[in-house]
C-alpha cells in the first residue's frame, strides 16, 4: 500500500503554490465554511430554549470542558474543506521542449592585416571587428562556426564548431601580430573556407568575409576564388570597413595623431558577394559595423523545430483520502458524549 498520501507536506503552502488548479473557484468557496457555521448557529437561535438547573454558586461556572462541543463541527469543517480542495482538482504538470533545428555552417574570415590597426573605428579596425564578430556568435544558436584569419596568407584559428565559448577566446587573443605577413590576401581566404566547407552537409553555408583593403597577396585571384565558392554552393557576405583617404593611426612625437592614405576596393568585394548570391556591405564605424552583423544574422537565421512534451499529474485523491478520514472522525464523535455537553 502507498502511504505517501499521510505526509503532512501536502498541506504546507509551499506545495500549493506548486499546483495548477483545474477547478480554482472551489478553493474559494473554503472561505465561506465558517460562514456557514456562523449562518447555522444565527438560524437556530430561535429554537434554543433555556434550561433551568439548579447549582451551587461555585459550579455556574465556564468549563473548559464546555468547549469540547465544538469539535464534530470542526471535524465536519476540515472534511468539507478537503472536499473542496479534491474538487478544484490540484495537479502538477511537466512540460519538456525537445528542440531540433538543422544549423547553418559559418565562417568568419577576418583581415588582421596592420591596416586593421587604423583609428577610424573605436578603438581601432580590428577591435571593433572582434566586438562585433563576439556578439555575432553570442546570437547564434545551433550553427556551426569557424575562424579564418588572413594577412599575407590565410590561416584557419578554428573548424566548424559549437563550443561558442572556445571561439570567443580565440578572438579575444586575436592581434594584429597573430599573422606575420603582410598583406592581404583574401583570394587564398576564401580559398581555405572553399576547404573547409567542402564536406559540409548543412542546408546552408556561408562566408562573412570582413576586409578594409585591397587584394595584393595570395596565390589565387579573389574573383576565381569566389566562382570556386559559388561552384561549392558557398555564400559570402563581403563588408568593406573603414574609409577612404587619411585615417588616424598612432601619434607623432608631439602626442598629435598621425594619419595614413587608406585605399579600398570595394568593386571587388561587392563582386565576390555578387558572385556567389550573397550581399555587400559598407561599414565606416562602429555603429554601421554592429548594424551589418546584425543584418546578416537576420539575413541567415537557422530555423528551429520545438516539440513540447506534457505531463499531467493530479494530487485529489489524497485530499479525497484525508476527507474520508476526517469524516469518520466527525461520524465517530456524533456518537460521544461531547455531542451533549450543556451550552454554556
Amino acid at each position: 500500500m502507498n502511504w505517501e498520501w499521510l505526509s503532512w507536506k501536502w498541506f504546507t503552502p509551499e506545495t500549493f503554490w506548486e499546483y495548477q488548479w483545474e477547478n480554482i473557484l472551489f478553493l474559494y468557496l473554503i472561505a465561506a465554511i465558517p460562514l456557514l457555521f456562523v449562518l447555522r448557529w444565527l438560524l437556530n437561535i430561535p429554537y434554543l430554549r433555556p434550561v433551568e438547573v439548579a447549582f451551587t454558586a461555585n459550579r455556574w461556572q465556564n468549563q473548559p470542558i464546555a468547549y469540547l462541543r465544538h469539535i464534530p463541527s470542526v471535524l465536519f469543517g476540515i472534511f468539507t474543506a478537503l472536499v473542496l480542495i479534491a474538487a478544484a482538482r490540484p495537479q502538477k504538470v511537466n512540460q519538456q521542449i525537445e528542440q531540433s533545428a538543422e544549423g547553418i555552417d559559418i565562417l568568419l574570415a577576418l583581415d588582421v592585416s596592420e591596416s586593421m590597426l587604423y583609428e577610424d573605428f573605436t578603438p581601432n579596425r580590428l577591435e571593433a571587428a572582434k566586438k562585433v564578430a563576439q556578439e555575432f556568435i553570442t546570437g547564434r544558436r545551433f550553427d556551426r562556426i569557424g575562424l579564418i584569419l588572413f594577412a599575407g596568407k590565410a590561416y584557419s584559428l578554428s573548424p566548424l564548431t559549437t563550443d561558442y565559448d572556445m571561439l570567443r577566446n580565440f578572438i579575444d587573443e586575436i592581434n594584429s601580430t597573430t599573422l606575420a605577413e603582410t598583406g592581404t590576401a583574401i583570394g587564398d581566404a576564401l580559398a581555405l573556407a572553399i576547404n573547409r566547407m567542402r564536406e559540409s552537409q548543412a542546408k546552408s553555408k556561408i562566408v562573412v568575409l570582413l576586409s578594409d583593403g585591397d587584394s595584393n597577396a595570395g596565390s589565387l585571384d579573389p574573383l576565381v576564388a569566389s566562382q570556386l565558392c559559388s561552384a561549392y554552393g558557398l555564400k559570402v557576405y563581403t563588408i568593406l570597413v573603414g574609409m577612404e583617404g587619411k585615417v588616424p593611426y598612432g601619434k607623432d612625437e608631439s602626442g598629435s595623431p598621425k594619419y595614413f592614405d587608406n585605399t579600398v576596393d570595394e568593386t571587388t568585394l561587392r563582386q565576390i558577394a555578387d558572385n556567389t548570391e550573397a550581399k555587400f556591405f559598407r561599414a565606416s564605424n562602429n555603429q554601421t559595423l554592429s548594424a551589418v552583423f546584425r543584418q546578416i544574422d537576420k539575413l541567415e537565421k537557422t530555423e528551429i523545430k520545438e516539440k513540447r512534451f506534457q505531463t499531467t499529474q493530479d494530487f485529489y485523491d489524497h485530499y479525497l483520502v484525508w476527507a474520508l478520514i476526517f469524516f469518520l472522525c466527525w461520524m465517530f464523535s456524533k456518537s460521544l458524549f461531547i455531542t451533549n455537553i450543556t451550552k454554556d
